[in-house]
């Protein structure tokens, strides 16, 4: 499992030209879902989202999470995180869940996320999405997790 995590100052995803999730401060969390996920690396992942110092402490040292900021979390599932473009330009999904696993696990990550009481908003599964946001930093990293 993979998140693509941003930190931003706001943002927001759209389906069809409607706002589906928003943020203020926070994180854009991209999730990718492998075809052999599970649920222990859901709550393994979303446990290490929630706890990543990528905030800044009162001497700008990045020291606080966005659970000690009381920040939002936007959420978006995001199969091409496991696009495979090592043979040619067209890339390979084929380590990408299906939507029927992959959905429920972006379900158990969300509500993982939940536990810690924070703002958490979503885009819509399978969807085409427009995500729109304001990096912060910019801060940008790559979690995985194959526990």
């Amino acid at each position: 499992m993979r998140a693509f995590v941003q930190r931003v100052l706001k943002a927001d995803v759209s389906v069809n030209n409607q706002v589906a999730g928003r943020i203020d401060q926070g994180l854009v969390v991209l999730l990718g879902i492998r075809d052999d996920d599970t649920e222990v690396r859901a709550e393994h992942l979303a446990r290490k989202v929630l706890q990543l110092r990528i905030f800044d402490d009162e001497g700008g040292k990045m020291n606080r999470s966005v659970t000690d900021v009381k920040g939002g979390l936007l959420i978006v599932s995001q199969f091409t995180l496991y696009g495979d473009t090592s043979r040619g330009n067209r890339p390979s999904y084929s380590r990408a869940a299906k939507p029927e696993l992959a959905e429920p696990l972006y379900k158990s990550f969300i509500e993982h996320c939940k536990e810690a009481g924070l703002d958490v908003s979503t885009g819509v599964f399978g969807a085409t999405m427009l995500v729109s946001l304001v990096n912060d930093g910019p801060v940008s990293l790559l979690c995985e997790t194959e526990i």
